[in-house]
């Protein structure tokens, strides 16, 4: 389990190294090289999603590792409270950033190997403090730096723990 500390709240997931290695994998580095820590969640739409792993609270893109393959061919789907990977429209450009889903995405889900049906990989779910996501879907948003969405007052992961459970991975 990594648990995300914020000054929202707590917040705990749990990564599905079965369904999706390579994306947990990625993940769980960023986390023990504690990349998370000082980053924002910087697109926030209630309804849809919450976005961070990017970006620091000046909306400055932290550099990142290299991208890897999209593995959203996975069965997991995009529902609430599951984890999944942002992306540009390159369905294999996903590095650091991530989302948790705040309402069934089916429609990010997986339907073929194309432009159009790659989706967005699912690679884990919240475990805990689902409570803390709504308070962040539920946060003001207005445009900043050139992007939109942008939570008013800024939302940062201030700590990032990793259980004992990931030493092995």
């Amino acid at each position: 389990m990594i648990t995300f500390r914020t000054n929202m709240g707590d917040f705990s997931i749990e990564l599905d190294f079965d369904k999706a290695p390579i994306t947990a994998a990625n993940f769980l580095q960023y986390a023990r090289d504690d990349f998370y820590t000082g980053t924002v969640f910087h697109r926030v739409i209630s309804g849809f999603m919450v976005q961070g792993g990017g970006m620091d609270s000046d909306m400055n893109q932290k550099a990142g590792r290299d991208t890897i393959e999209n593995e959203a061919d996975n069965g997991l789907k995009n529902e609430i409270g599951t984890l999944a990977m942002a992306r540009t429209g390159d369905p294999h450009s996903a590095s650091s950033q991530f989302f948790v889903n705040v309402a069934d995405n089916g429609f990010l889900n997986h339907s073929g190997k194309n432009m159009q049906g790659w989706g967005y990989a699912v690679f884990g779910k919240v475990v805990d403090g689902m409570d803390v996501i709504d308070k962040i879907k539920g946060t003001p948003t207005g445009n900043r730096a050139g992007h939109q969405d942008v939570p008013v007052d800024g939302i940062e992961i201030t700590e990032t723990l990793i259980s004992e459970a990931y030493a092995d991975q």
